[in-house]
């Protein structure tokens, strides 16, 4: 029974929960932006080389022989892929600057300080003109 405890109480922990939106979120995000890649980018791109589609691009390492399909190299999919990561990268570090600009500017202003400190503060003021 104490497993099941266990297992219960990192399940629904914070970070475990955080963890998996992230990660569903991170999936879905991948989805967008592999279609602007393939949909919007990468046409444009193939346009301006002469009409080459990415996705067909491949080198025939063994011939199609009846039944059998064809063994390919597909390069142009590894190449639309490595896109993908690069903007999917890029994303994520303006994300992340982004995030941390944030954090710093809210670190660089002191909380400003409560009545008990201010009232202390007069106190010890007081004090020290008696001296």
């Amino acid at each position: 029974m104490s497993m099941i405890k266990e297992f219960k109480e990192f399940a629904v922990k914070g970070n475990v929960v955080d963890m998996a939106v992230g990660i569903v979120i991170g999936a879905a995000f991948g989805k967008i932006v592999s279609s602007f890649v393939g949909d919007v980018i990468m046409p444009p791109i193939g346009a301006l080389l002469g009409g080459v589609d990415f996705s067909s691009l491949s080198i025939i390492v063994k011939e199609a022989v009846e039944k059998k399909p064809a063994v390919l190299i597909s390069y142009g999919k590894f190449f639309q892929t490595i896109i993908d990561f690069t903007i999917i990268a890029f994303a994520i570090f303006m994300a992340v600057k982004a995030i941390n600009s944030l954090r710093k500017k809210e670190a660089a202003v002191p909380p400003a300080p409560s009545k008990e400190e201010i009232l202390l503060t007069e106190i010890r003021d007081l004090l020290k003109e008696k001296k």
